[in-house]
């Protein structure tokens, strides 16, 4: 079971403030409604990392808002809850795992967790 709060709290921990809707965001309803399943990382009671897994309902699965708490980085959990979502998306049917990143995080998915690069698009809807 997930909280809305908790996801709000490491979201705001791991991100710049700023974002748009983030204290807003109603991640209950957005994981139940899109998503294919999600990843978490805890001790005890506290959230130390999440991965949010969206798909299509067939064969492409993304991996979204992975995050962890600045407290607990470089402790491997980032590389967990990837690697527990890549299993869970294979044995769910689906055959591609996408991520987009900042390049500051290109060692990251490329050499710790094993993503291919590939070229894609993007548009910005906002500013």
């Amino acid at each position: 079971m997930i909280h809305n709060s908790e996801v709000l709290d490491l979201h705001n921990n791991a991100f710049q403030p700023g974002v748009v809707g983030q204290n807003e965001t109603n991640w209950k309803y957005l994981l139940e409604r899109f998503s294919l399943g999600w990843v978490t990382a805890r001790d005890e009671d506290q959230l130390l990392g999440f991965a949010n897994v969206i798909w299509d309902g067939e064969a492409h699965a993304w991996i979204q808002d992975v995050m962890v708490h600045s407290a607990s980085r470089n402790l491997g959990i980032g590389s967990q809850l990837v690697a527990v979502a890549r299993k869970e998306s294979r044995d769910a049917g689906c055959e591609w795992l996408h991520v987009d990143f900042e390049e500051a995080l290109s060692k990251f998915y490329f050499g710790t967790c094993g993503f291919t690069p590939t070229t894609a698009g993007l548009i910005r809807l906002r500013s």
